[in-house]
């Protein structure tokens, strides 16, 4: 991901982001695909009306779908509105989902969300990761690292 794109994601202002991916797991790769959404589903998420707790994404038939994703139903919809936990197709080039269905099929490897956003022309998109899962040692060296960031800025903070 170049800094262009980084930029885009923080100017974005909808970020639905999934937090225990990265104490769960290591990133190997990261994708962003666009996803296949009703009319009232779009207009639940650009409120921020999502979650990705216990999200993953399976490849079914060469497609990608993300299961376990909620978006709530929409306040002002109709009887036509949405259902909140169904499986939703993931947009992706065929080489990707190619590397990524080659990749999962190792033993330890799983494909990830880790953020939704909205773009500059309004659609919603997905970062995706090819994670591979950490053990619980690794788990208690992440906590030690973010307890190590939080006390130094602490101290650069007073002594600033």
């Amino acid at each position: 991901m170049n800094k262009q794109e980084q930029e885009l994601r923080k100017k974005s202002p909808v970020q639905i982001k999934n937090k225990k991916a990265a104490f769960e797991y290591f990133f190997i790769e990261e994708f962003t695909a666009g996803i296949v959404l009703t009319g009232t589903e779009i207009k639940s998420i650009r409120a921020g009306k999502a979650s990705l707790v216990d999200t993953y994404c399976t490849i079914i038939h060469g497609e990608l779908w993300v299961k376990g994703m909620s978006i709530s139903p929409y306040f002002y919809g109709s009887y036509n509105n949405h259902e909140q936990k169904r499986d939703r197709k993931l947009l992706l080039t065929r080489r990707e989902i190619n590397r990524l269905e080659s990749a999962t099929k190792q033993t330890g490897y799983t494909i990830v969300p880790t953020l939704v956003f909205i773009d500059d022309n309004g659609r919603a998109k997905m970062d995706l990761a090819l994670c591979k899962g950490k053990k619980a040692y690794d788990k208690r060296q992440t906590l030690k690292e973010k307890e190590d960031r939080r006390e130094m800025d602490r101290a650069m903070k007073v002594y600033k």
